[in-house]
């Protein structure tokens, strides 16, 4: 029997003009009902690129503002407006402001995990997705500074022997996966690969077989001979990883990496989001200007 909640919201998007753009750390349901499932840069090419009057943007505010400033000529909603992201919150641009002045000269690598008003601050974004490739763009010359992620400018710089200067952020659901978790699952599933998502703190990182954004583990589970993948990400994932590889196992380190922000968005609430035609995303356009040329920058490079 068809779900009526399902069937409204099909009845919604037609009636609209609508698109459903869901993260890949979205609630399953959501997945389901969703017309592009991702990571952050395919959202974000996704909304650059959609013909659709309206998207409803299911992942947390930074994603949804993103898509806003890639499509000024269209309505971004979310489902739920107090879909945050706790890192995104551990910077602002007033902060990023003075930390210029005391490297004037620097380069400012954004994590799209940020605010609109912080990556008008910045001189290029990057996603999990691309961040090695867009730092590589970087003249060695130039000094960068890497906001607002630690653990993946952390796993850039190790991986291209590039010195940077880091902000003090992190995921605090990708640092409750802990190296004495996984430690304890390889030797109860000794065949299985282990990957993580760089977000990860580097003893974790340390410990992977592949390191890679969510759509990355996605195409390297379903790639990949084994059987047995340990999971080191949102626990969002598993449902596409399962559903696009029934033959598989996938085991998430922990269920504590559970992104509470990410799981207020429910399939009423898209419902209800397409009726009411809310929560309608903005971003002011004296930001959304430079904000919208460091992530050109990227889209560019990518």
């Amino acid at each position: 029997m068809a779900d009526p909640i399902v069937e409204r919201i099909s009845e919604l998007k037609k009636k609209h003009n609508a698109i459903i753009l869901a993260h890949n750390y979205q609630r399953g349901e959501i997945q389901d009902v969703a017309d592009y499932v991702g990571d952050s840069l395919g959202l974000s090419q996704q909304a650059a690129k959609t013909d659709a009057d309206l998207i409803v943007f299911c992942g947390v505010h930074f994603m949804a503002e993103t898509a806003a400033m890639l499509c000024p000529e269209k309505t971004v909603i979310m489902p739920d407006e107090n879909a945050g992201c706790p890192m995104a919150s551990m910077i602002t641009a007033i902060e990023l402001r003075e930390k210029k002045k005391l490297y004037p000269n620097v380069t400012v690598v954004c994590y799209v995990n940020s605010t609109a008003a912080v990556k008008a601050e910045s001189d290029i974004c990057c996603t999990s997705a691309n961040a090695k490739k867009i730092v590589s763009s970087i003249p060695e010359n130039e000094e960068i500074l890497f906001v607002p992620d630690k653990s993946l400018g952390a796993y850039v710089s190790s991986c291209l022997n590039r010195k940077m200067i880091f902000w003090d952020g992190y995921c605090p659901s990708h640092h409750r996966i802990l190296a004495d978790q996984i430690v304890k699952l390889k030797s109860e599933y000794p065949e299985a690969k282990i990957v993580v998502h760089p977000e990860c703190t580097p003893d974790v990182i340390a410990l992977a077989d592949h390191v890679a954004s969510t759509t990355g583990i996605i195409t390297y589970a379903s790639g990949n001979h084994s059987k047995e993948f340990i999971i080191g990400t949102e626990i969002g994932i598993l449902h596409r990883l399962r559903q696009e590889n029934p033959e598989k196992t996938f085991i998430p380190v922990t269920p504590l990496s559970d992104c509470p922000n990410m799981k207020l968005n429910t399939l009423e609430k898209v419902m209800w989001s397409l009726e009411d035609l809310q929560f309608v995303v903005t971003v002011p356009e004296e930001i959304a200007v430079k904000a919208r040329k460091a992530i050109q920058r990227m889209l560019e490079l990518s």
